[in-house]
């Protein structure tokens, strides 16, 4: 009860302040010493700055592109009909590992304050392979209204190739997706599932290309951010149809059509996009303000009406501000899962800010209450190994994170944490760590084996905003 009072006199002093809102962003940019570089660590990176103008907005307009139906169902019926996701979680052969399971390294990269209420590390292979990384998580609380999908409590993570380098960046990679059956929860298992694109009207696939930055489950689809081949960021936003899950027979390297059936890189299930989104305004970048903003996380927005897809941009760290935004889904009953397009294709953003947090690899947008504007938590993570990350929750009128109990410090965030993902009916807020650590030899200099710290963990939105306030 406390804490929902304060939250009230701080909606109520926005209100008061809406008048002088030019006057006290202007106070906050000098009280809090913001210069041209980007805020990191301890740096507040001080209000958010809404923009407004229509050259600003049409920077983050989208173009819809649809598969046609009878290509999609051309290759489900050569694979042999759709497997579902049923299906892919009782197949499911990779325990994860209970916290009190999960190494020292692991439990490391927990965050500080507040602290875990769940924690989860991977399969002994998957927790040191420096061929994958996982980056983005969603869930059935994304998917449906009472957080379950055909019964299951499901939790979905995304990986993406590297070079094979530890913490190396993605080299034009697959992507794939853990179908984690979190119905039990001292129980999980997961089963992964590679995400391709149909080619040649059905009669094969190739694998998605994909930073797999960010990814969102909304009623029957899977948005995820993915890139083109051509470029070198996330430039497009990819749809995949859940009811569209199909089985691969062959186990081999090649991905597609080969002699005997259907290979996905000793996969078991791929799962073909069905649609994808691209800017209109031109190539993306992350330099500059003047372009369309690359895609680098995703989380969904329920408190929104209508929902809304919200999605942040990387940043480099040279004085280009991040940028965070949402786009609305659509309420047409023939449209599950898909964006609001106007009837051309058009997709514009509803809002977007620009915010000064630098290193910014998770988003999300939460409306706490019927009055005021939403809490926009922005996920700073510092480039290094082993430095924790700060969470921050941001609005019009300032920024707030924990600060540790130990050093006074606010990086009290999980190590290399990345997207955000809110579970209404829990509560939780999700999110993931990405690297399998190389400590190196003390005595030669020489990389040793990887010490694992990926852990997915959940922490209530109720903690992080108590810690906060």
């Amino acid at each position: 009860m406390q804490h929902r009072g304060r939250h009230r006199r701080r909606r109520r002093g926005r209100a008061l302040r809406a008048g002088l809102a030019g006057t006290a962003l202007a106070l906050t940019a000098a009280a809090t010493l913001i210069s041209t570089s980007q805020a990191a660590g301890d740096d507040t990176p001080g209000a958010l700055t809404p923009l407004t103008s229509a050259a600003e907005m049409d920077r983050f307009q989208l173009h819809e592109s649809l598969a046609r139906e009878t290509t999609l169902d051309s290759l489900t019926d050569a694979m042999g009909g759709p497997a579902g996701v049923h299906e892919v979680l009782r197949s499911a052969d990779r325990p994860m590992r209970n916290e009190e399971d999960c190494s020292d390294t692991e439990r490391a990269a927990l965050p500080l304050e507040p602290t875990a209420t769940r924690a989860y590390c991977w399969d002994t292979d998957d927790a040191a392979t420096r061929e994958w990384l996982p980056r983005s998580v969603t869930t059935s609380g994304d998917a449906t209204a009472d957080g379950t999908w055909g019964g299951d409590r499901v939790i979905l993570a995304g990986w993406t190739h590297t070079d094979g380098a530890a913490g190396g960046p993605a080299d034009g990679g697959f992507a794939r997706v853990a179908f984690i059956d979190a119905s039990d929860p001292e129980h999980l298992r997961y089963q992964w599932v590679l995400l391709v694109a149909p080619r040649e009207g059905g009669t094969d696939f190739a694998p998605v290309r994909s930073r797999a930055g960010g990814m969102v489950w909304y009623r029957d689809k899977l948005i995820v951010t993915a890139h083109d081949g051509a470029a070198s960021d996330d430039d497009t936003l990819y749809v995949f149809d859940l009811d569209r899950i199909l089985r691969a027979g062959v186990s081999g390297d090649a991905v597609g059509r080969v002699d005997g059936g259907w290979s996905a890189h000793r996969h078991r299930y791929v799962m073909p996009a069905v649609g994808s989104y691209t800017a209109t305004a031109g190539t993306c970048t992350a330099a500059h303000d003047g372009a369309p903003p690359c895609f680098a996380s995703l989380s969904l927005d329920r408190t929104s009406s209508p929902h809304s897809l919200v999605a942040t941009s990387s940043s480099t760290g040279d004085g280009a501000p991040a940028r965070v935004w949402r786009y609305p889904f659509s309420t047409s009953s023939d449209r599950t899962g898909l964006l609001g397009a106007d009837p051309f294709g058009f997709v514009g953003a509803e809002e977007a800010y620009e915010t000064e947090a630098t290193g910014v690899r998770g988003v999300l947008s939460h409306r706490h209450g019927a009055a005021g504007g939403a809490d926009w938590y922005v996920g700073h993570t510092p480039e290094g190994q082993g430095r924790r990350g700060t969470l921050w929750r941001q609005d019009e009128d300032g920024a707030a994170a924990a600060e540790c109990t130990a050093d006074g410090s606010r990086a009290c965030w999980g190590r290399s944490a990345e997207s955000l993902s809110y579970w209404p009916q829990t509560g939780e807020l999700w999110t993931l760590t990405e690297r399998a650590a190389d400590p190196g030899d003390p005595e030669s200099g020489e990389a040793s084996d990887a010490a694992p710290e990926r852990v997915l963990y959940a922490v209530p939105l109720a903690s992080v905003d108590e810690s906060l306030d």
